[in-house]
């Protein structure tokens, strides 16, 4: 874990058990060691803080645009690390799934989109790409479909029951400007700003999604972030049916004001995509994973925007940069950190 983090509500950072060395590993070995025979977790870890935080976009008075962030104990973050390690030697995740897998990034997924709708564009062929978006993903995963899509992934039962332990009896107190209110239970979802929630998704997404996905890029995953390729309308409008309905059985919620769709080299008379009845809204780009992608195979949009990212970052360490008395070796790696990630991100996928 990095330094610098915000703590849960035991107030015991991360950095304690650094500074600990020998010392702490010895003593955290014994405790995970305690909680894994007894699968049950000391009861402060089931605590934790919700904050509130703003998407950055839409009417900043509703709710809907706002993520809720989890502050939980540090020592049971490093905990969930132990457990995740042992899930993934288990566990094999379908390679549709770009999200928080080995050797895996967002920006793979977009380099794959971007050369899939090239090809299409070469050859002067149509190409349909629906953007699915799911609402509060995490926060609607039901607790049994969890444990079933576990099982059914080839979890053993043992660390089935040490992950329900971790949801069993959490609760939480949400903290916002004028106060905090009154803690309560937490009976469905996963836990927002866990260590262990990203990989636990990626084990139901995968379960959810096995009679309905095709083969990358043809569908590509990324956690929610759901894209669907294909090459005339009426096949991506059964493909997005087939989705709806294997997603929303289980318990997830597709967006329909959300969900968009773009073509490459649309043919007049097309038609529009619909999903059940109902148009959905067709765009020319779509910001996927932070990268503007057009349909016309463009990217001057993303580079204005990489630039002014990299003027942005410039600006927030400016005053490092300027300054004489820090080292040049400093400087580079500032500069290596903030400014020159912000301003390439995704650009290598541009032609």
């Amino acid at each position: 874990m990095k330094n610098g983090k915000a703590v849960g509500p035991d107030d015991i950072p991360v950095e304690v058990w650094k500074c600990l060395g020998e010392a702490a590993v010895e003593f955290l070995t014994s405790l995970f060691n305690r909680v894994l025979e007894s699968e049950r977790m000391p009861e402060e870890w089931r605590r934790s803080v919700l904050v509130p935080i703003f998407k950055n976009k839409g009417d900043v008075q509703s709710c809907s645009n706002y993520r809720g962030i989890k502050l939980m104990s540090h020592t049971m973050k490093l905990w969930e690390r132990v457990v995740e390690a042992r899930l993934r030697k288990v566990v094999e995740i379908c390679e549709q799934q770009y999200g928080f897998m080995p050797r895996k990034s967002t920006t793979d997924a977009i380099f794959a989109l971007r050369i899939l709708m090239e090809k299409y564009r070469d050859g002067q062929k149509e190409l349909y790409c629906v953007f699915v978006d799911l609402e509060k993903a995490y926060d609607r995963v039901p607790r049994e479909e969890l444990w079933y899509c576990m099982r059914k992934s080839g979890v053993v039962e043992k660390y089935v029951r040490v992950v329900q332990d971790m949801y069993e009896r959490s609760r939480t107190v949400v903290r916002c400007a004028v106060g905090q209110t009154e803690e309560f239970n937490v009976e469905v979802g996963l836990h927002q700003g866990s260590a262990l929630s990203p990989f636990l998704f990626a084990i139901v997404m995968d379960q959810l999604s096995e009679e309905v996905r095709q083969e990358s890029p043809w569908t590509m995953m990324f956690a929610d972030d759901i894209v669907i390729c294909s090459e005339s309308r009426e096949q991506v409008e059964e493909n997005l049916e087939r989705w709806k309905f294997a997603l929303e059985r289980r318990g997830m919620k597709v967006s329909r004001s959300k969900t968009e769709y773009m073509c490459v080299n649309e043919r007049e008379g097309s038609g529009t995509v619909r999903l059940q009845g109902e148009e959905v809204k067709k765009v020319q780009e779509f910001k996927y994973l932070g990268s503007t992608v057009q349909s016309n195979g463009e990217c001057g949009k993303e580079v204005k925007k990489r630039v002014q990212a990299g003027w942005n970052g410039w600006r927030k360490v400016s005053g490092v940069l300027c300054d004489q008395k820090i080292s040049a070796r400093i400087k580079g790696k500032v500069y290596r950190t903030v400014v020159r990630p912000a301003m390439l991100y995704g650009l290598r996928q541009c032609h």
